[in-house]
């Protein structure tokens, strides 16, 4: 027996006998199975008297490990976690990754009552008073002296995250500002016309001899603009976002980096691709729901309409990047008859009291355009409320003027429509005064904003997401979802466990006030849409492969009204997310609960 498997089997040594004293995988399948519902049948009969918190996450575990075992589960899948299990306790070892060994090390020590959960970080080193002992007043004041100490707690870990509101972030922002001012030759006044944002977005060679001498790149980012530039992958900052990051790449500006500095494989990805993007990367299957030309549909009550398809920036995550060549470019604004009849497709479907106008990005377009628009939208008397999507807040805040805030506030009209903006800021450092002033316009108007988040590696370290949250309240935007990463193969360095974002919700986001958790996390399923990933009846955890990569079949959420099939998703490793947290100053400690999250 390897090295690697001894903590494995430690953790379950009556599961080791019966799998290496099996001489045959069927017959490993049957002791396995009659073994775990032995323990749970033990445990449901109390027979041994074990604590509540202890007994929840073994059910948790042995519904895991059903799945898993279960040949339905693997042929779908199409790999077989007990054999992989099975060989390593006959043989000693088994071809599988260490990220597959940590996974079944901890599910063995959830089903013996072992789980590496409690106490947990954030509590760590804090005694928790027994209430129940006292009442009145004085079982109120000990209550209060431990929720103060739990706040504390908190904050050690918010303090981590600055915003751009910060004094001295917006001193060196003004540097940063002044250097680009200077090598374009034009001024204060140029910096606040949204025209002169967009007239000047970094996307060529020019533009990257431009962002070279504003900040340093680190060599990868270097190499990889470099050649997304010389081969036509999509590639975009605006002066605005650039002045965001620091001279020198820090801790504080990873995620602003991050958002529009690809990574190296995802420009190779996309180059591979170059012929085929559509089908490789269109992950949410447009092509499929599309009715029309510019409408996508999912749902029964609202559809997708998008009538400009590109942006002044360039998010590298983008959901639409098969769909993109590059910022603003020429083919984006689709033509007025096709925009029409678009809008007419609303007009005939009655079954639409949503719709969501996004692209692309259509704050691109002119006021002119745009109240055209709305206008139309307006005219329908079955669209209960209207959706205006746009990264402008955070990418180009110029662009949110007095003149195009009148327009929006015409169309909202409570009592028979309401209109709002949905946004997306990814990470408190996104926040600057010029958002705010942004927010602070389109609020006076009654319109209200919601930020949708994507969760991505560079925001999902411990009470990140948490402090985006309260900066977005304090500036007027109400978090609205949480989006787990697609499962597009060319950004997966983007990606993050879907027990990292379960993990975040209960320990992190519900520790704040309701108001400030108002976002849900969602993951979307190709062609049909979004699961809400708290539901249990939404997802189970059905393999895990041999790459310590856990497998999910996401069911619809259409699933208890029509026959739909589920859909299967492999995802990144925890043990690879954990060592990657290393390398950015993590302690995986404070992570340690991820592992029973399914």
């Amino acid at each position: 027996m390897t090295d690697r498997w001894d903590t494995c089997w430690d953790a379950a040594p009556g599961l080791y006998v019966l799998l290496k004293e099996s001489k045959s995988l069927e017959s490993a399948r049957n002791k396995v199975a009659r073994y775990i519902e032995a323990r749970e049948w033990t445990y449901a009969c109390d027979v041994s008297e074990i604590e509540a918190w202890d007994y929840t996450l073994f059910k948790e575990a042995v519904r895991t490990l059903k799945n898993i075992i279960s040949p339905k589960n693997e042929r779908i899948t199409g790999t077989s976690s007990l054999e992989k299990l099975w060989v390593a306790a006959v043989n000693g070892d088994a071809d599988v990754a260490d990220d597959f060994v940590d996974e079944f090390i901890h599910l063995f020590k959830a089903l013996k009552l072992r789980a590496d959960v409690y106490p947990s970080r954030l509590m760590e080193g804090i005694d928790i008073p027994n209430f129940d002992e006292f009442e009145g007043r004085k079982a109120g004041i000990m209550r209060s002296d431990y929720l103060d100490q739990m706040g504390r707690r908190m904050d050690r870990y918010l303090s981590r995250y600055k915003s751009g509101l910060d004094p001295g972030i917006i001193e060196k922002r003004e540097e940063n500002k002044r250097r680009i001012l200077y090598i374009l030759n034009s001024s204060e006044d140029d910096w606040h016309d949204w025209h002169w944002q967009f007239r000047h977005i970094f996307k060529d060679d020019n533009g990257l001899n431009i962002i070279r001498q504003v900040i340093e790149l680190d060599e990868e980012h270097e190499s990889s603009i470099r050649l997304a530039i010389d081969n036509n992958v999509p590639f975009g900052v605006t002066p605005y976002y650039l002045h965001l990051m620091d001279k020198e790449p820090c801790d504080m500006d990873y995620a602003v980096r991050r958002q529009v500095f690809p990574p190296l494989s995802y420009v190779e990805n996309m180059i591979a691709h170059r012929k085929d993007r559509m089908w490789a990367f269109d992950f949410m299957r447009e092509r499929d729901t599309s009715p029309i030309d510019l409408v996508t549909r999912r749902y029964p009550r609202v559809a997708i309409v998008k009538p400009y398809e590109s942006c002044p920036q360039i998010c590298v995550y983008c959901q639409r990047n098969w769909e993109i060549t590059s910022p603003l470019m020429v083919s984006a604004q689709a033509p007025m008859e096709k925009i029409e009849a678009a809008l007419d497709w609303f007009l005939e479907h009655e079954e639409m009291m949503d719709i969501l106008l996004t692209g692309g990005d259509p704050l691109v377009m002119s006021d002119s355009l745009i109240d055209r628009i709305l206008s139309r939208l307006a005219q329908i008397p079955h669209l209960k409320n209207i959706r205006v999507a746009s990264r402008m807040p955070a990418t180009v805040p110029q662009r949110i003027t007095e003149e195009l805030c009148e327009i929006l506030g015409y169309y909202q009209e409570l009592g028979r429509r309401n209109l709002c903006l949905v946004t997306h800021f990814m990470h408190p450092y996104e926040v600057t005064p010029e958002t705010l002033a942004a927010t602070r316009m389109v609020k006076r108007t009654g319109v209200e904003i919601y930020n949708q988040q994507v969760f991505t590696f560079a925001n999902s370290r411990k009470f990140e997401t948490a402090s985006l949250r309260i900066i977005l309240k304090q500036i007027g935007v109400d978090p609205y979802y949480t989006f787990n990463m697609k499962g597009k193969t060319e950004i997966e360095d983007y990606a993050v466990p879907i027990a990292r974002i379960l993990q975040e919700r209960k320990e992190e986001a519900r520790l704040l006030p309701g108001i400030f958790r108002t976002d849900e996390p969602v993951f979307n399923v190709p062609g049909l849409g979004k699961d809400h990933l708290r539901a249990w009846q939404n997802h189970e955890l059905i393999a895990i492969t041999s790459e310590g990569r856990r497998v999910y079949s996401f069911l619809p959420w259409e699933k208890n009204i029509a026959q739909v099939s589920p859909f299967v998703y492999t995802d990144v490793s925890i043990h690879r997310y954990l060592q990657r947290l290393i390398k950015r100053g993590e302690d995986p400690e404070d992570y340690r609960s991820i592992w029973y999250y399914y």
